[in-house]
């Protein structure tokens, strides 16, 4: 990481890096919460790799360095089970600071917890101020995708899919890094679905919760 980002006294995600504007909630957390005064410096990004610092002055943002454009970070889906309760929330929270690409929800033939459209549009609306705020504290440059509910049976038609199953092979004996793990619901997979086309992955010896299974995941395939 780039040392004046981790030492800028906060991060956030702005339109245009041209003209840096805050956004009335960034601006109640940065003068509110963090209490962030004139002359400190604040980093600003625009979700897609590009950043700049800038200076507090009047509780408004001024450019106080170049432009920045870092390369795309190394691409991993997880695509998981949803879990029960807050336990997504703070699943996508660790993903985000993990530095995942994209997390897709998924619904499985055993998934207990099931959205239908109204409900996993406004879940996804809160999932995203999720991501965003996790994004800024761990300074990232690149938002992650958020997408779902979607079928088991679309997931599995994408390039580079593996299975997360207890009963799969270790990731050292994988031909190549996949591109989307998949993380099934706490009753496992169905035999249906373990019949499908595509690679099983173990995570360990033991059998992991959704939410820790995606982390094992995202750790093991990203580093």
């Amino acid at each position: 990481m780039n040392p004046a980002l981790r030492s800028s006294a906060a991060h956030v995600f702005v339109q245009s890096l041209t003209q840096p504007t805050l956004q009335p909630d960034d601006a109640h957390h940065l003068f509110r919460v963090l209490r962030i005064r004139d002359g400190e410096s604040v980093s600003v990004c625009d979700g897609l790799g590009g950043w700049r610092l800038t200076e507090i002055v009047g509780r408004t943002l001024r450019p106080a360095g170049d432009v920045h454009h870092e390369q795309t970070p190394p691409l991993i889906t997880i695509a998981t089970a949803i879990p029960k309760g807050d336990r997504v929330d703070w699943m996508v929270q660790k993903l985000t600071e993990i530095g995942v690409a994209e997390i897709v929800l998924l619904h499985c033939e055993r998934s207990v917890v099931r959205w239908d459209d109204d409900r996993a549009a406004r879940q996804l609306a809160r999932l995203h101020r999720v991501a965003r705020e996790a994004s800024m504290q761990s300074r990232r440059l690149h938002l992650p995708v958020l997408s779902g509910p979607v079928p088991f049976s679309k997931i599995v038609e994408r390039d580079g899919v593996v299975l997360a199953e207890p009963s799969g092979v270790t990731s050292a004996a994988l031909a190549e890094i996949p591109h989307t793990v998949v993380i099934g619901p706490e009753g496992g997979f169905s035999s249906g679905e373990l019949a499908a086309q595509v690679p099983v992955v173990s995570l360990g010896r033991t059998v992991l919760r959704i939410e820790t299974a995606a982390l094992v995941a995202a750790i093991t395939f990203l580093t």
